[in-house]
Protein backbone atom coordinates (compact mmCIF):
# COMPACT_ATOMS: atom_id res chain seq x y z
CA UNK A 1 0.00 0.00 0.00
CA UNK A 2 1.52 3.35 -0.99
CA UNK A 3 1.45 6.56 1.03
CA UNK A 4 -1.63 7.86 -0.78
CA UNK A 5 -3.61 4.69 -0.04
CA UNK A 6 -2.57 4.69 3.62
CA UNK A 7 -3.77 8.27 3.90
CA UNK A 8 -7.18 7.50 2.38
CA UNK A 9 -7.60 4.46 4.61
CA UNK A 10 -6.84 6.66 7.63
CA UNK A 11 -9.55 9.10 6.61
CA UNK A 12 -12.09 6.32 6.12
CA UNK A 13 -11.28 4.71 9.48
CA UNK A 14 -11.71 7.99 11.35
CA UNK A 15 -15.13 8.93 10.07
CA UNK A 16 -17.36 10.22 12.82
CA UNK A 17 -19.69 7.71 14.39
CA UNK A 18 -22.56 10.20 14.21
CA UNK A 19 -22.21 12.34 11.06
CA UNK A 20 -22.98 16.06 11.14
CA UNK A 21 -24.11 18.54 8.52
CA UNK A 22 -21.51 21.30 8.20
CA UNK A 23 -21.22 24.49 6.20
CA UNK A 24 -17.72 25.90 5.64
CA UNK A 25 -17.37 29.63 4.86
CA UNK A 26 -14.24 30.60 2.94
CA UNK A 27 -12.64 28.05 0.62
CA UNK A 28 -9.00 29.05 0.78
CA UNK A 29 -6.35 26.68 2.14
CA UNK A 30 -7.91 26.23 5.56
CA UNK A 31 -11.53 26.14 4.43
CA UNK A 32 -10.95 23.91 1.42
CA UNK A 33 -8.96 21.37 3.43
CA UNK A 34 -11.40 21.49 6.35
CA UNK A 35 -14.38 20.97 4.05
CA UNK A 36 -12.79 18.06 2.17
CA UNK A 37 -11.48 16.31 5.28
CA UNK A 38 -14.75 16.67 7.18
CA UNK A 39 -16.61 15.26 4.18
CA UNK A 40 -14.12 12.38 3.97
CA UNK A 41 -14.96 11.60 7.60
CA UNK A 42 -18.59 10.97 6.62
CA UNK A 43 -20.12 14.39 7.26
CA UNK A 44 -22.32 16.21 4.76
CA UNK A 45 -20.54 19.46 3.92
CA UNK A 46 -21.58 22.61 2.04
CA UNK A 47 -18.78 24.96 1.01
CA UNK A 48 -19.48 28.68 0.68
CA UNK A 49 -17.31 31.30 -1.00
CA UNK A 50 -17.90 34.66 -2.65
CA UNK A 51 -15.48 33.73 -5.44
CA UNK A 52 -17.51 31.88 -8.11
CA UNK A 53 -14.32 30.48 -9.64
CA UNK A 54 -13.54 28.60 -6.42
CA UNK A 55 -17.02 27.19 -6.08
CA UNK A 56 -17.11 26.15 -9.74
CA UNK A 57 -13.80 24.31 -9.36
CA UNK A 58 -15.15 22.31 -6.44
CA UNK A 59 -18.48 21.75 -8.18
CA UNK A 60 -16.49 20.03 -10.92
CA UNK A 61 -14.61 17.93 -8.37
CA UNK A 62 -11.42 19.98 -8.78
CA UNK A 63 -9.34 21.77 -6.17
CA UNK A 64 -9.01 25.56 -6.06
CA UNK A 65 -5.75 25.31 -4.08
CA UNK A 66 -2.46 23.52 -4.64
CA UNK A 67 -1.95 21.12 -1.76
CA UNK A 68 -0.80 17.56 -1.30
CA UNK A 69 -3.67 15.01 -1.69
CA UNK A 70 -6.40 17.66 -1.74
CA UNK A 71 -7.21 17.09 -5.41
CA UNK A 72 -7.93 13.39 -4.97
CA UNK A 73 -9.85 14.03 -1.76
CA UNK A 74 -12.14 16.66 -3.28
CA UNK A 75 -12.82 14.48 -6.32
CA UNK A 76 -13.75 11.60 -4.02
CA UNK A 77 -16.13 13.50 -1.71
CA UNK A 78 -17.79 15.47 -4.52
CA UNK A 79 -18.42 12.25 -6.45
CA UNK A 80 -19.84 10.67 -3.27
CA UNK A 81 -22.11 13.76 -2.87
CA UNK A 82 -20.76 14.50 0.60
CA UNK A 83 -19.41 17.89 -0.49
CA UNK A 84 -21.25 20.51 -2.52
CA UNK A 85 -20.89 24.26 -2.85
CA UNK A 86 -23.06 27.36 -2.98
CA UNK A 87 -22.76 31.13 -2.97
CA UNK A 88 -25.97 31.42 -0.94
CA UNK A 89 -25.25 31.95 2.77
CA UNK A 90 -28.83 31.41 3.93
CA UNK A 91 -29.10 28.14 2.04
CA UNK A 92 -25.92 26.83 3.67
CA UNK A 93 -26.92 27.85 7.21
CA UNK A 94 -30.47 26.52 6.97
CA UNK A 95 -29.27 23.17 5.61
CA UNK A 96 -26.59 22.53 8.26
CA UNK A 97 -26.13 22.28 12.02
CA UNK A 98 -22.62 23.74 12.23
CA UNK A 99 -21.11 26.65 10.31
CA UNK A 100 -17.31 26.79 10.28
CA UNK A 101 -15.86 30.18 9.36
CA UNK A 102 -12.47 30.09 7.62
CA UNK A 103 -12.32 33.52 5.98
CA UNK A 104 -9.07 35.49 5.93
CA UNK A 105 -7.90 37.97 8.55
CA UNK A 106 -5.12 39.80 6.67
CA UNK A 107 -2.80 42.32 8.28
CA UNK A 108 -4.04 45.88 8.43
CA UNK A 109 -1.81 48.99 8.39
CA UNK A 110 -0.02 49.21 11.74
CA UNK A 111 0.10 45.44 12.29
CA UNK A 112 -3.47 44.81 13.40
CA UNK A 113 -5.92 42.52 11.66
CA UNK A 114 -8.49 43.43 9.06
CA UNK A 115 -11.78 42.16 10.45
CA UNK A 116 -13.87 43.09 7.39
CA UNK A 117 -14.36 39.52 6.11
CA UNK A 118 -15.10 38.10 9.55
CA UNK A 119 -17.61 40.81 10.37
CA UNK A 120 -19.34 40.54 7.01
CA UNK A 121 -19.77 36.76 7.15
CA UNK A 122 -20.90 36.95 10.79
CA UNK A 123 -23.62 39.43 9.84
CA UNK A 124 -24.71 37.18 6.96
CA UNK A 125 -24.79 34.06 9.14
CA UNK A 126 -26.68 35.97 11.84
CA UNK A 127 -29.29 37.09 9.33
CA UNK A 128 -29.74 33.50 8.21
CA UNK A 129 -30.09 32.33 11.83
CA UNK A 130 -33.01 34.74 12.26
CA UNK A 131 -35.02 32.50 9.93
CA UNK A 132 -33.83 29.19 11.33
CA UNK A 133 -35.58 27.10 13.94
CA UNK A 134 -33.46 24.95 16.20
CA UNK A 135 -29.93 24.97 17.54
CA UNK A 136 -26.97 25.99 15.38
CA UNK A 137 -23.24 26.36 16.07
CA UNK A 138 -21.02 29.03 14.56
CA UNK A 139 -17.39 27.91 14.80
CA UNK A 140 -14.62 30.37 13.97
CA UNK A 141 -11.50 28.74 12.56
CA UNK A 142 -10.05 32.06 11.36
CA UNK A 143 -7.13 33.41 13.39
CA UNK A 144 -8.17 36.36 15.55
CA UNK A 145 -6.72 38.20 18.54
CA UNK A 146 -8.19 37.57 22.02
CA UNK A 147 -11.42 39.45 22.64
CA UNK A 148 -12.48 39.57 18.98
CA UNK A 149 -15.15 36.90 19.16
CA UNK A 150 -16.84 37.99 22.39
CA UNK A 151 -16.26 41.70 21.84
CA UNK A 152 -17.21 41.97 18.18
CA UNK A 153 -18.46 38.84 16.42
CA UNK A 154 -20.96 37.51 18.96
CA UNK A 155 -22.66 40.93 19.22
CA UNK A 156 -22.92 41.00 15.41
CA UNK A 157 -24.45 37.51 15.38
CA UNK A 158 -26.91 38.39 18.14
CA UNK A 159 -27.96 41.68 16.55
CA UNK A 160 -28.44 40.18 13.07
CA UNK A 161 -30.30 37.11 14.32
CA UNK A 162 -32.29 38.62 17.17
CA UNK A 163 -31.20 35.59 19.19
CA UNK A 164 -29.00 34.94 22.22
CA UNK A 165 -25.69 33.07 22.22
CA UNK A 166 -25.68 30.05 24.53
CA UNK A 167 -29.47 29.96 24.44
CA UNK A 168 -30.55 29.92 20.79
CA UNK A 169 -27.21 29.18 19.15
CA UNK A 170 -23.65 28.32 20.15
CA UNK A 171 -20.35 29.92 19.24
CA UNK A 172 -16.85 28.53 19.48
CA UNK A 173 -13.33 29.40 18.40
CA UNK A 174 -11.66 26.33 16.91
CA UNK A 175 -8.15 27.30 15.72
CA UNK A 176 -6.50 25.22 13.01
CA UNK A 177 -2.99 23.83 13.11
CA UNK A 178 -2.50 23.15 9.42
CA UNK A 179 0.73 23.76 7.52
CA UNK A 180 0.57 24.51 3.83
CA UNK A 181 2.01 21.57 1.94
CA UNK A 182 0.96 19.01 4.55
CA UNK A 183 -2.44 20.32 5.65
CA UNK A 184 -4.42 17.16 4.90
CA UNK A 185 -1.98 15.09 6.94
CA UNK A 186 -2.10 17.73 9.66
CA UNK A 187 -5.91 17.61 9.73
CA UNK A 188 -5.81 13.84 10.13
CA UNK A 189 -3.00 13.95 12.71
CA UNK A 190 -3.43 17.22 14.64
CA UNK A 191 -0.99 18.05 17.44
CA UNK A 192 -4.04 19.02 19.52
CA UNK A 193 -7.66 20.08 19.19
CA UNK A 194 -8.68 23.34 20.87
CA UNK A 195 -12.28 24.42 21.30
CA UNK A 196 -13.12 27.72 22.97
CA UNK A 197 -16.80 27.40 23.78
CA UNK A 198 -19.65 29.74 24.61
CA UNK A 199 -21.43 26.93 26.44
CA UNK A 200 -21.07 23.24 27.28
CA UNK A 201 -23.40 22.00 24.55
CA UNK A 202 -21.34 23.72 21.89
CA UNK A 203 -18.14 22.26 23.30
CA UNK A 204 -19.53 18.74 23.34
CA UNK A 205 -20.88 18.89 19.80
CA UNK A 206 -17.72 20.40 18.35
CA UNK A 207 -15.58 17.83 20.14
CA UNK A 208 -17.70 15.07 18.60
CA UNK A 209 -16.96 16.48 15.14
CA UNK A 210 -13.31 15.46 15.61
CA UNK A 211 -13.99 12.11 17.22
CA UNK A 212 -11.28 9.56 16.42
CA UNK A 213 -8.54 12.05 15.63
CA UNK A 214 -5.33 11.79 17.70
CA UNK A 215 -3.83 14.36 20.03
CA UNK A 216 -5.01 15.97 23.29
CA UNK A 217 -8.23 17.97 23.37
CA UNK A 218 -8.84 21.22 25.20
CA UNK A 219 -12.21 22.80 25.91
CA UNK A 220 -11.45 26.27 27.17
CA UNK A 221 -12.85 29.82 27.37
CA UNK A 222 -13.14 31.52 23.98
CA UNK A 223 -10.33 34.03 24.57
CA UNK A 224 -7.91 31.25 25.53
CA UNK A 225 -8.61 29.51 22.23
CA UNK A 226 -8.13 32.78 20.34
CA UNK A 227 -4.62 33.34 21.67
CA UNK A 228 -3.48 29.74 21.17
CA UNK A 229 -2.53 30.09 17.51
CA UNK A 230 -0.61 33.31 18.20
CA UNK A 231 1.38 31.67 20.99
CA UNK A 232 2.24 28.75 18.73
CA UNK A 233 3.28 30.84 15.76
CA UNK A 234 5.25 33.34 17.83
CA UNK A 235 7.17 30.48 19.42
CA UNK A 236 7.81 28.94 16.02
CA UNK A 237 9.13 32.29 14.81
CA UNK A 238 11.28 32.57 17.94
CA UNK A 239 12.71 29.09 17.33
CA UNK A 240 13.62 29.95 13.74
CA UNK A 241 15.23 33.21 14.80
CA UNK A 242 17.11 31.64 17.71
CA UNK A 243 18.46 28.93 15.40
CA UNK A 244 19.50 31.52 12.84
CA UNK A 245 21.24 33.71 15.43
CA UNK A 246 23.17 30.75 16.82
CA UNK A 247 24.01 29.80 13.23
CA UNK A 248 25.30 33.30 12.50
CA UNK A 249 27.47 33.31 15.63
CA UNK A 250 28.83 29.83 14.92
CA UNK A 251 29.66 30.78 11.34
CA UNK A 252 31.49 33.90 12.55
CA UNK A 253 33.52 31.77 14.97
CA UNK A 254 34.25 29.14 12.33
CA UNK A 255 32.10 26.46 13.98
CA UNK A 256 29.73 23.94 12.40
CA UNK A 257 26.34 25.30 13.50
CA UNK A 258 24.51 22.07 12.72
CA UNK A 259 26.91 20.05 14.84
CA UNK A 260 26.31 22.52 17.66
CA UNK A 261 22.54 22.33 17.28
CA UNK A 262 22.60 18.52 17.10
CA UNK A 263 24.02 18.58 20.62
CA UNK A 264 21.48 21.19 21.71
CA UNK A 265 18.56 19.19 20.29
CA UNK A 266 19.70 15.98 21.96
CA UNK A 267 18.73 17.41 25.36
CA UNK A 268 15.01 16.68 25.71
CA UNK A 269 15.09 17.22 29.47
CA UNK A 270 15.73 20.95 29.49
CA UNK A 271 16.14 22.21 25.91
CA UNK A 272 13.40 20.71 23.73
CA UNK A 273 10.86 20.06 26.46
CA UNK A 274 8.27 21.83 28.64
CA UNK A 275 11.09 23.02 30.94
CA UNK A 276 11.18 26.79 31.56
CA UNK A 277 8.00 27.41 29.55
CA UNK A 278 5.67 28.00 32.48
CA UNK A 279 5.09 31.76 32.92
CA UNK A 280 6.43 33.12 36.19
CA UNK A 281 9.08 35.44 37.58
CA UNK A 282 12.38 36.67 36.18
CA UNK A 283 15.29 34.26 35.85
CA UNK A 284 18.53 34.66 37.79
CA UNK A 285 21.32 32.65 39.35
CA UNK A 286 24.99 32.19 38.69
CA UNK A 287 24.63 30.88 35.10
CA UNK A 288 21.84 32.27 32.95
CA UNK A 289 22.45 36.05 33.23
CA UNK A 290 26.23 35.64 33.10
CA UNK A 291 26.22 33.35 30.08
CA UNK A 292 23.73 35.41 28.08
CA UNK A 293 25.91 38.48 28.69
CA UNK A 294 29.05 36.61 27.65
CA UNK A 295 27.50 35.33 24.42
CA UNK A 296 26.32 38.82 23.51
CA UNK A 297 29.76 40.22 24.34
CA UNK A 298 31.35 37.68 22.00
CA UNK A 299 28.94 38.69 19.22
CA UNK A 300 29.75 42.39 19.71
CA UNK A 301 33.45 41.66 19.52
CA UNK A 302 32.82 40.28 16.04
CA UNK A 303 30.48 43.14 15.03
CA UNK A 304 27.61 40.67 14.86
CA UNK A 305 24.06 41.81 15.59
CA UNK A 306 21.88 39.25 17.40
CA UNK A 307 18.66 41.13 18.28
CA UNK A 308 16.85 38.24 20.00
CA UNK A 309 19.76 37.26 22.24
CA UNK A 310 20.59 40.91 22.89
CA UNK A 311 17.11 41.50 24.26
CA UNK A 312 16.79 38.44 26.50
CA UNK A 313 18.12 40.33 29.52
CA UNK A 314 16.08 43.41 28.54
CA UNK A 315 12.92 41.30 28.66
CA UNK A 316 13.97 39.74 31.98
CA UNK A 317 14.43 43.21 33.44
CA UNK A 318 10.95 44.19 32.24
CA UNK A 319 9.46 41.20 34.09
CA UNK A 320 11.09 42.37 37.33
CA UNK A 321 9.94 45.93 36.75
CA UNK A 322 6.34 44.80 36.28
CA UNK A 323 6.50 43.06 39.66
CA UNK A 324 7.78 46.19 41.39
CA UNK A 325 5.08 48.28 39.72
CA UNK A 326 2.45 45.85 41.02
CA UNK A 327 3.62 46.44 44.60
CA UNK A 328 3.69 50.20 44.12
CA UNK A 329 0.13 50.20 42.76
CA UNK A 330 -1.15 48.59 45.99
CA UNK A 331 -0.26 51.67 48.03
CA UNK A 332 0.81 49.81 51.18
CA UNK A 333 4.26 50.00 52.77
CA UNK A 334 4.99 46.93 54.92
CA UNK A 335 6.25 44.03 52.84
CA UNK A 336 7.01 40.46 53.81
CA UNK A 337 9.11 38.38 51.43
CA UNK A 338 9.15 34.58 51.49
CA UNK A 339 12.24 33.25 49.72
CA UNK A 340 15.41 35.13 48.81
CA UNK A 341 17.61 32.66 46.93
CA UNK A 342 17.38 32.42 43.15
CA UNK A 343 15.90 28.90 43.37
CA UNK A 344 14.01 27.01 46.06
CA UNK A 345 16.10 24.48 47.95
CA UNK A 346 19.34 26.46 47.67
CA UNK A 347 21.01 29.33 49.52
CA UNK A 348 22.58 30.75 46.34
CA UNK A 349 21.91 34.48 46.18
CA UNK A 350 23.99 35.30 43.11
CA UNK A 351 21.87 37.38 40.72
CA UNK A 352 18.72 36.23 42.48
CA UNK A 353 15.75 38.18 41.13
CA UNK A 354 14.24 38.07 44.62
CA UNK A 355 17.29 39.90 46.00
CA UNK A 356 16.91 42.49 43.25
CA UNK A 357 13.19 42.74 44.01
CA UNK A 358 13.88 43.31 47.72
CA UNK A 359 16.62 45.83 46.98
CA UNK A 360 14.37 47.93 44.78
CA UNK A 361 11.57 47.96 47.33
CA UNK A 362 13.99 48.96 50.10
CA UNK A 363 15.37 51.69 47.87
CA UNK A 364 11.87 53.05 47.42
CA UNK A 365 11.34 53.23 51.17
CA UNK A 366 9.32 50.08 51.79
CA UNK A 367 9.50 48.46 55.23
CA UNK A 368 10.69 44.95 54.33
CA UNK A 369 11.11 41.73 56.29
CA UNK A 370 12.46 38.56 54.68
CA UNK A 371 12.15 34.87 55.50
CA UNK A 372 14.20 32.14 53.86
CA UNK A 373 14.91 28.96 55.79
CA UNK A 374 17.93 28.24 53.61
CA UNK A 375 19.46 31.69 53.88
CA UNK A 376 20.22 32.37 57.52
CA UNK A 377 22.83 35.05 58.10
CA UNK A 378 24.84 32.78 60.37
CA UNK A 379 25.18 30.24 57.55
CA UNK A 380 26.18 32.67 54.85
CA UNK A 381 29.76 32.35 53.77
CA UNK A 382 32.11 33.06 50.90
CA UNK A 383 30.51 34.45 47.75
CA UNK A 384 27.04 34.54 49.30
CA UNK A 385 28.18 36.58 52.29
CA UNK A 386 30.12 39.00 50.09
CA UNK A 387 27.19 39.33 47.73
CA UNK A 388 24.62 40.03 50.43
CA UNK A 389 26.87 42.51 52.22
CA UNK A 390 27.47 44.37 48.96
CA UNK A 391 23.91 44.42 47.65
CA UNK A 392 21.89 44.49 50.90
CA UNK A 393 24.17 45.70 53.69
CA UNK A 394 21.34 45.81 56.24
CA UNK A 395 20.29 42.23 55.57
CA UNK A 396 20.78 41.32 59.25
CA UNK A 397 17.92 43.65 60.16
CA UNK A 398 15.68 42.30 57.41
CA UNK A 399 16.32 38.55 57.32
CA UNK A 400 14.80 36.24 59.89
CA UNK A 401 14.47 32.50 60.33
CA UNK A 402 11.14 32.98 62.13
CA UNK A 403 8.34 32.93 59.55
CA UNK A 404 5.78 34.20 62.05
CA UNK A 405 7.74 37.45 62.36
CA UNK A 406 7.32 38.12 58.64
CA UNK A 407 3.64 37.13 58.74
CA UNK A 408 2.99 39.52 61.62
CA UNK A 409 4.85 42.34 59.86
CA UNK A 410 3.48 42.40 56.35
CA UNK A 411 0.59 44.10 54.63
CA UNK A 412 1.85 42.76 51.30
CA UNK A 413 3.51 39.36 50.96
CA UNK A 414 5.71 38.34 48.05
CA UNK A 415 5.93 34.57 47.64
CA UNK A 416 9.20 33.52 46.01
CA UNK A 417 9.33 29.89 47.13
CA UNK A 418 6.92 26.97 47.40
CA UNK A 419 8.49 25.43 50.52
CA UNK A 420 5.81 23.71 52.67
CA UNK A 421 6.17 26.09 55.60
CA UNK A 422 5.66 29.06 53.27
CA UNK A 423 2.57 27.47 51.70
CA UNK A 424 1.11 26.91 55.17
CA UNK A 425 1.84 30.51 56.16
CA UNK A 426 0.26 31.87 52.97
CA UNK A 427 -2.88 29.83 53.57
CA UNK A 428 -3.23 31.42 57.00
CA UNK A 429 -3.01 35.01 55.72
CA UNK A 430 -6.37 36.79 55.83
CA UNK A 431 -8.10 38.53 52.90
CA UNK A 432 -7.36 41.96 54.36
CA UNK A 433 -3.73 41.55 53.27
CA UNK A 434 -2.35 40.98 49.77
CA UNK A 435 -0.37 37.97 48.59
CA UNK A 436 1.70 38.37 45.41
CA UNK A 437 2.67 34.91 44.13
CA UNK A 438 5.61 34.87 41.70
CA UNK A 439 6.13 31.07 41.72
CA UNK A 440 2.53 29.84 41.18
CA UNK A 441 1.97 27.81 44.34
CA UNK A 442 0.12 24.48 44.10
CA UNK A 443 -3.60 24.99 43.53
CA UNK A 444 -2.94 28.42 42.00
CA UNK A 445 -6.18 28.48 39.99
CA UNK A 446 -8.22 28.08 43.17
CA UNK A 447 -5.99 30.42 45.14
CA UNK A 448 -6.58 33.25 42.66
CA UNK A 449 -10.24 33.15 43.57
CA UNK A 450 -9.30 34.30 47.07
CA UNK A 451 -9.61 38.04 47.78
CA UNK A 452 -6.18 39.65 47.82
CA UNK A 453 -4.35 36.82 46.03
CA UNK A 454 -2.50 37.98 42.92
CA UNK A 455 -0.34 36.03 40.50
CA UNK A 456 2.65 37.99 39.13
CA UNK A 457 3.93 36.87 35.76
CA UNK A 458 1.37 34.14 35.29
Amino acid sequence: MDEHDRGNTHVQQNRTASASTVSVFGLGYVGCVSAACLAARGNTVIGVDVNPQKTEFIRQGRTPVVEERIGELIAEVVTAERLRVTEDVAEAVLATDISIVCVGTPSAPGGGLSMAYLERVSEQIGAALADKDGWHIVAYRSTMVPGTCEGSLIPILEKASGKKVGVDFGVCVNPEFLREGSSVRDFENPPKTVIGESDARTGLEMTALYEGLPGPRFRVPIAVAEITKYVDNSFHALKVTFGNEIGALCATLGLDSHAVMDIFLADTKLNISPAYLRPGFAFGGSCLPKDVRALNHTARQHDLELPVLQNVLVSNEAQLRRAVDTVIALGRRRVGIFGLSFKAGTDDLRESPMVEFAERLIGKGYDVRIYDANVALSRLMGANRAFIEERLPHIGELLTDDISTVVAHGEIFIVGTSEPDVVAAVDAIGPDRTVLDVVRLPGAAERRLRPGYVGIGW
